[in-house]
């Protein structure tokens, strides 16, 4: 955790002046991404934050994921709340200088987990079964959203990395995509926050996928051609998470 912290040069802005508040290990990650028309996706992010576009276009990540290594800054883990599968649809925004992630839902196989980011991070988390098993280097992947606060949507797949790992470059689409240090979330009172996350640069890989199933983007209503997204792959990546400071 020491050598995380000591790592600070590669960040676009300096650590909060705040403790972090949790730890998460995020494992075996797929970024799969679409180009969309700006037109068709500025109606459907908070006119409050600015829609981030590259060469041209929008963009839409379905990102599947597993957790583990989840606890409270200073508390040892909680079983049954500190490892489970993760997947979130987002797009890419800033407020002034600072880009970060917007989403417009997560889905969990943690009941816990879901009820305890909607209440202190303000986040469209929904209840899914979901499944995620690593056979050598190929991750098996399924979730099926049971959560009646959102759209019936599903993925299912399997992915894995084609490539050596290497770091993005400044200016290069996978930086753009990924080295983003917070995310955005909205109150129902259209307050903005933002929360400031740390961990050291990304290690990627290219990678292919068969996806057999994606409804994720159809459930909010954002139409993308599902047959060819942009592919990345990250096996693992230590992050921390500071609470959320109001924006606007």
């Amino acid at each position: 955790m020491n050598t995380l912290l000591a790592t600070q040069s590669h960040r676009p802005w300096p650590l909060p002046k705040g403790p972090w508040v949790m730890k998460q290990t995020w494992l075996d990650l797929l970024f799969a991404h679409w180009p969309i028309p700006y037109e068709q996706l500025r109606p459907m992010v908070p006119q409050e934050l600015e829609l981030e576009v590259y060469e041209g276009y929008a963009w839409i990540g379905v990102v599947p994921f597993s957790m583990k290594g989840i606890r409270m800054r200073a508390m040892p883990e909680i079983p049954y709340t500190n490892q489970f599968a993760e997947l979130n649809v987002r797009t890419y925004v800033k407020v002034g200088d600072k880009p970060g992630v917007y989403f417009f839902s997560l889905d969990a196989a943690s009941k816990i987990a879901v009820e305890a980011a909607r209440l202190l991070f303000y986040l469209p988390y929904f209840h899914a079964d979901m499944h995620a098993e690593k056979n050598g280097e190929q991750i098996n992947y399924k979730s099926d959203r049971k959560d009646k606060r959102g759209a019936q949507v599903a993925f299912e797949g399997s992915y894995m990395p084609v490539s050596a790992v290497f770091k993005s470059t400044k200016q290069s689409f996978e930086y753009w995509l990924t080295e983003r240090y917070c995310l955005y979330s909205m109150s129902a009172n259209r307050t903005v926050y933002r929360g400031d996350i740390h961990h050291l640069p990304w290690e990627l890989q290219l990678a292919e996928a068969d996806i057999r199933a994606n409804t994720m983007t159809i459930g909010q209503g954002i139409q993308c051609d599902v047959r060819k997204p942009m592919l990345h792959y990250a096996q693992k990546l230590d992050v921390l998470i500071w609470p959320l400071t109001k924006v606007i």
